[in-house]
């Protein structure tokens, strides 16, 4: 058995995509291969779902838990480790639950082609990260180790996080916080949401730049949203008027979820 756990699911695709991929290898509910949804009011609900659970092989783990499932967890991944958080949970026969993130590598490499196919010269210059939560994380890292990708002269990206009202940049190593007023929007060439902020039902809602000028945004520009449903959001359809190179979740959302499959041996 197989599931996600999260509070509010019904937006989610990962029930359809899991059901659907079992489906396709020929894989049977009666052979364990079931996708289900897990709704915890509270992380320390986790425990409960184990226990009653005994078959349970994996689970993904999302919204808002993707930090505060880490101390129930037996091992980390060394890249959740690095990230603080925690998307992917392959649990071993002997009861062993190991974290891992895969929405890190579904960023790095869908943020790689969606660059690389959207500039003929390629990206170098700042990302803005609008959130500071759990896929926040996985993308800092992933922007850490953007010199790992295939093409290092063409890549090359520093990052600045934001939240509410501050932005948060590093600066030789140490963060310092300044507020959004302050922000240039045009040293910020790659702007990615990670909050949910336009995810259905709230379709309305964008990212909270209300000091940042969005009219300055124009064809330079490079929006990600890992939101992606609705695949169009608010956020995107801003860059969209100003005609911004745009992407949604959706692709970042398949590979992790192949990376997750990878991992429970699917």
């Amino acid at each position: 058995m197989f599931g996600l756990i999260g509070f509010r699911l019904s937006h989610s695709f990962s029930k359809k995509y899991f059901t659907e991929k079992f489906q396709k290898l020929g894989l049977s509910p009666k052979e364990g291969y079931v996708y289900t949804l897990f709704e915890l009011e509270k992380i320390e609900d986790f425990k409960t779902l184990i226990k009653e659970n005994p078959n349970l092989k994996g689970l993904n783990v999302t919204i808002p838990y993707k930090k505060s499932i880490i101390p129930f967890l037996d091992k980390l991944d060394p890249v959740a480790q690095r990230i603080g958080a925690v998307n992917t949970i392959k649990i071993e026969s002997n009861g062993t639950k190991t974290g891992y993130n895969t929405d890190y590598i579904g960023f790095k490499s869908s943020l790689e082609k969606f660059l690389y196919q959207n500039s003929k010269t390629g990206f170098k210059g700042k990302a803005l990260i609008l959130g500071t939560g759990g896929a926040a994380q996985a993308v800092k890292i992933a922007l850490q180790d953007a010199e790992d990708l295939e093409d290092v002269s063409r890549l090359n990206i520093k990052f600045d996080f934001a939240s509410s009202s501050i932005v948060a940049t590093q600066d030789e190593g140490k963060y310092k916080i300044i507020p959004y007023s302050e922000i240039d929007i045009s040293e910020y060439k790659l702007i990615i949401n990670t909050t949910p902020l336009g995810m259905y039902p709230n379709i309305d809602d964008f990212p909270p730049l209300s000091s940042v000028d969005y009219s300055k945004i124009d064809e330079s520009y490079f929006l990600y949203d890992l939101v992606y449903n609705p695949e169009e959001t608010a956020f995107l359809k801003k860059g969209k008027t100003k005609g911004a190179q745009l992407i949604n979740g959706l692709e970042m959302l398949h590979r992790q979820a192949e990376a997750a499959a990878d991992i429970w041996g699917i």
